[in-house]
């Protein structure tokens, strides 16, 4: 399986010429074994490539501008999908690869040293790192979540109870008041009834 990277030499465009020599670069610092081939000498090669860019990636006017990647006949992308997958550290599956063994790399990019093409070594070979600290982070994020949410019914629950606690103490006070207005209305009935019956010792 060898990567091949279609490339025009004798291009007049300093961002084609900039673009491939990224590619390249990359390549080589990251000991990926690939095969450049030259559009510009070689109607051969830009014929292929041409025929083999599937018709969504071509651009508007149907002539896909180099730099070009491919793995072996499989189309991989463009500059720019591979420039995506350099960002995202997805470098080796956008190329159709197997990380190689070993390819965990224990300083991070920003300590790694750069070379002069500005490319960062072992960058591409953090991919399965990066990967798998994305899925922890992606677990941490998720146990929050949900220490977040048993939080907030815990605060719900309390919440529920001081209402509870609250709506009792009330109903126990309306109870009250209306036990001692019963006890005052017996009392004016009472005062009624013995009313006539003074009246009656008087005569």
């Amino acid at each position: 399986m060898v990567i091949k990277v279609f490339v025009a030499t004798s291009s007049g465009s300093v961002a084609i010429r900039k673009k491939q020599q990224e590619v390249v670069g990359f390549l080589e610092a990251n000991k990926i074994d690939f095969k450049e081939l030259d559009i510009a000498g070689d109607e051969d090669n830009r014929k292929w490539m041409r025929e083999n860019v599937p018709g969504e990636k071509k651009p508007q006017n149907g002539i896909p501008l180099p730099p070009q990647i491919f793995n072996e006949e499989q189309y991989c992308g463009d500059f720019d999908s591979f420039f995506s997958a350099k960002e995202e550290n997805i470098i080796y599956s956008f190329l159709g690869l197997a990380p190689p063994p070993g390819s965990k790399v224990k300083k991070s990019p920003e300590e790694a040293s750069s070379l002069p093409n500005g490319d960062v070594v072992g960058e591409a070979q953090g991919t399965t790192e990066g990967t798998e600290k994305a899925e922890e982070s992606g677990e941490n994020e998720a146990q929050k979540e949900d220490n977040e949410d048993a939080g907030n019914l815990a605060e719900s629950q309390e919440k529920n109870e001081e209402e509870a606690e609250t709506a009792t103490e009330e109903t126990k006070e309306v109870t009250e008041e209306g036990a001692e207005g019963d006890g005052e209305e017996e009392e004016a009935e009472q005062g009624e009834e013995e009313e006539p019956g003074e009246e009656e010792d008087d005569s």
